[in-house]
């Protein structure tokens, strides 16, 4: 095995992590010494040691003298955690293989350094891109301060996500949904507007097992979202946002009491302002957000610039229907040179139904 196996390996191990890390992100370690796995381990869970540390432990001989592979700059600083350079320096390990390097201010290079400066050899970029790639949530938060935002719908081959008579259960088949909710489980919040919790009444949690349900965050300007609706209903045991203009306090504490967080911002356009919103929900330490919206709230985040990336799913069925809804509505582009671009482009295949994704390149923030 070469650098880029026993890396591949590594990214395997923090991918374990999915879902469990938040803010921080997923990283993989592996320990090699004398062309043996000595040691492995990945980051499990926010506040809990690293993935150095745990492959450092799991070690079945002396690491001294061997390689440690680490998809990610290993960390210098004291937070919840001690510094992973530390653990390293201290283990004896001669060479650290890293996949890319850490964009927090507090790390960015440093940890490299500081292990170069006691003599350790470092090996930088190996895989890169796959180790961006899985932390591409942890690299927007840590350069924008804003959550990675990811806008998500079904829809039949002919663009329709309802009938034209509101009807949209099911479009797409169980595979399709249940990747929808390894989704929910991945990111750490879930955000729809005022007329999907209206007209579906849903409960947005995450129904794999051994999952965690995510942050539930409705956009409702006017406070219009039913007392009885679920996500009031169960905003005690499942964090519940909801962002509006209101600043009625009587309508307010009525949330409150039920166990809803409130969040206010400006009005824009007669509507929340999205921008805004996610400086507010960044300072809060949500780091990612499943945009789960109907096509007035889609078009309104993509006009404002928050959407990092677009999951489309897409099944083989034609509904037909000039009224029919489809996922972007609003006034739209006047000419197609306008159109927002998708870059890294895949397309996955999920029973009947297919995933098309891709990352937004006319995004406000740029490509980072």
């Amino acid at each position: 095995m070469n650098d880029n196996d026993y890396m591949h390996l590594a990214l395997s191990l923090a991918e374990k992590g999915c879902g469990w890390t938040s803010p921080n992100p997923m990283v993989g370690a592996v320990i090699v010494k004398e062309g043996r796995i000595i040691g492995q381990g990945y980051h499990e869970k926010y506040g809990e040691l690293h993935a150095e540390r745990h492959a450092l432990l799991s070690c079945s001989e002396s690491a001294t003298g061997a390689t440690m592979y680490v998809t990610l700059e290993p960390c210098c600083h004291y937070g919840r955690q001690p510094p992973c350079t530390e653990a390293i320096l201290a283990s004896g390990i001669r060479r650290v293989v890293i996949g890319s390097h850490d964009p927090n201010p507090m790390v960015a290079g440093k940890g490299v350094q500081i292990l170069r400066s006691h003599g350790v050899e470092v090996t930088e970029n190996i895989l890169r891109e796959d180790c961006h790639r899985l932390n591409e949530v942890f690299f927007h938060y840590m350069i924008t301060k804003h959550p990675f935002v990811v806008m998500k719908y079904a829809m039949t081959l002919d663009g329709k996500i309802a009938a034209y008579t509101g009807l949209s259960q099911w479009i797409t088949g169980e595979d399709a949904r249940h990747h929808v909710q390894k989704q929910r489980h991945r990111y750490s919040a879930i955000m729809v507007g005022i007329g999907t919790v209206l007209t579906d009444d849903p409960l947005l949690s995450c129904r794999l097992p051994l999952s965690k349900n995510p942050i539930r965050i409705i956009c409702d300007t006017h406070l219009r979202t039913p007392l009885t609706a679920q996500v009031v209903t169960t905003a005690k045991q499942i964090p519940t946002i909801l962002a509006t203009c209101c600043t009625d306090r009587k309508k307010q504490i009525l949330y409150e009491n039920l166990g809803c967080h409130l969040l206010v911002t400006e009005a824009k356009n007669g509507r929340i302002n999205l921008t805004q919103l996610m400086d507010k929900l960044g300072k809060a330490q949500i780091d990612s957000i499943l945009l789960e919206g109907g096509s007035t709230l889609n078009w309104t985040a993509l006009e404002n610039g928050i959407v990092q990336k677009v999951q489309a799913y897409i099944a083989p069925k034609l509904f037909g229907g000039a009224t029919a809804k489809t996922p972007v509505g609003g006034i739209g582009v006047s000419a197609p040179h306008e159109a927002l671009r998708l870059k890294n482009t895949q397309i996955t295949k999920l029973g009947e139904d297919f995933l098309l994704e891709g990352e937004v390149i006319n995004n406000v923030y740029g490509d980072c």
